[in-house]
Order: C-alpha cells, then sequence, then structure tokens
C-alpha cells in the first residue's frame, strides 16, 4: 500500500488537505409569512390609528375601486336603492371590503348586465393594523426580546363601522330589485358578525323619499348633480 501525498501526486489538490473552520451560525428564515386571520382583528378595541407622518410605511388597502356597474348613470334612471346594514361595531379589513366588492358586482354583472346597476362601497379603510412579528426558527431565543418593544408595525388596513351603518348601497331599476337583494346576500357572507339588507323608501342615492322627489322633480326644485341632485331654495336675487 502506498500513501498519497501532493508531492507524489500532482493531480491532488493540497486544499482538499485543509480542514474547512467550523461555523456556528444559526438559520433564520426570512420568507414572508401569510396575513392573520381576521378574527385577530375584528372588534374596535383600541383608537383609532390612521395613517400619518408618524404612522410610515403602511401598505395599500386591497380594495382601490369604491364605486362600481354604470356609475355615470342619471339621477332618474335609477329609483331603487338596496343597503348592506352592519348590525355589529367592529373591524372589516380592506381584503373582506374588496372579496364583498367582487362577489355583488360578479352577481349583478351575470343576471342583469354590466350597465343595469351602480354599487357604491361605504365603508373606506383607514384604521392601520399592527404585528408584533415573532421569530420562529432555529435560534430565534436568542435573537428575540419577548415583550420588550412590542408595539407592532402596519401589517393591513381595516374599516372601522359602527352599528346601523351603511357599507355598501346599490342603485337600479324597480324590476331589478331582486338582484339586488341576492347580490348583497352574498356579499355579507364575506363579513364578519351580523348585517342587514334594506330596501330604501328614498329615490336612488338622494335624501329624499319617492314621492317627494317627484313633487320637487314636477315643481322644479330640482337639478342633477351626478347620482345626487340639488335642491334650489327660494333665495338669491328676485326675478322680475
Amino acid at each position: 500500500f502506498k500513501s498519497l501525498s501532493p508531492q507524489a501526486s500532482p493531480s491532488f489538490p493540497s486544499s482538499r488537505l485543509h480542514s474547512a473552520p467550523q461555523s456556528h451560525h444559526f438559520l433564520i428564515d426570512t420568507t414572508t409569512m401569510g396575513r392573520r386571520p381576521a378574527k385577530c382583528y375584528r372588534y374596535c378595541k383600541n383608537k383609532p390609528y390612521p395613517k400619518s407622518r408618524y404612522c410610515r410605511g403602511v401598505p395599500d388597502p386591497k380594495i382601490r375601486i369604491y364605486d362600481a356597474g354604470k356609475k355615470r348613470a342619471a339621477v332618474d334612471e335609477y329609483p331603487t336603492t338596496v343597503h348592506l346594514v352592519s348590525d355589529e361595531k367592529e373591524q372589516l379589513s380592506a381584503e373582506a371590503l374588496e372579496a364583498a366588492r367582487v362577489a355583488c358586482n360578479k352577481y349583478l354583472v351575470k343576471s342583469g348586465g354590466k350597465d343595469s346597476y351602480h354599487i357604491r362601497i361605504r365603508a373606506h379603510p383607514f384604521h392601520v393594523l399592527r404585528i408584533n412579528k415573532m421569530l420562529s426558527c432555529a435560534g430565534a431565543d436568542r435573537l428575540q426580546t419577548g415583550m420588550r418593544g412590542a408595539f407592532g408595525k402596519p401589517q393591513g388596513l381595516a374599516a372601522r363601522v359602527n352599528i346601523g351603518q351603511t357599507i355598501i348601497s346599490v342603485r337600479s331599476k324597480d324590476s331589478n330589485k331582486h338582484n339586488l337583494i341576492e347580490a348583497l346576500r352574498r356579499a355579507s357572507y364575506k363579513f364578519p358578525g351580523r348585517q342587514k339588507i334594506f330596501v330604501s323608501r328614498n329615490w336612488g342615492f338622494t335624501k329624499y323619499t319617492k314621492d317627494e322627489y317627484k313633487a320637487l322633480r314636477a315643481a322644479g326644485k330640482l337639478i342633477d348633480d351626478g347620482s345626487h341632485v340639488k335642491y334650489l331654495a327660494n333665495k338669491g336675487p328676485i326675478e322680475a
């Protein structure tokens, strides 16, 4: 048996004879974790925490579109309105608002066509949700500080709603009322807690009941203002 050495065998790399230095570094998983479930942020426990110059690094809300359908429809075109009203004081995440908008919009497009309604999301997510990230990996106990400095970093956004506050409103023609109710019923499954569906007595998105609206319109007291109307009061210069 003939022992090999770097001198005896020029093809044998001399670097292999040196042992690699032993490292004692801990492996830290830096991959992003999923969102916390919304049940962690359901209740209005703290003060409102909006985005400001002090609260920076807030992610954009998932919901970016608050009006869908034929939003430029005149006031006279859609007299019937149905509201989805919250029956609890709670927080609705921006993700839930977006999911409800998509569900409501999809059903109305399928049932009546894309130009047969106007959806308006009435709740806006301004409240910033925080998370105190904890490391869950090998050697994390050496790096974590527990409850020291536990004020979390912004994670998402939510809308704070009260009992009786309208979440979604939809306007359409009288013949489409049953589709509006069904669309809002499907949208309500995207929210926690309890919601109620109301068929409004008012004309469209205006503040006048249908009888008042017809009377004021016949008297020439109303002028169109987008999806609303303006009332012409008895003031100003006296006309001859």
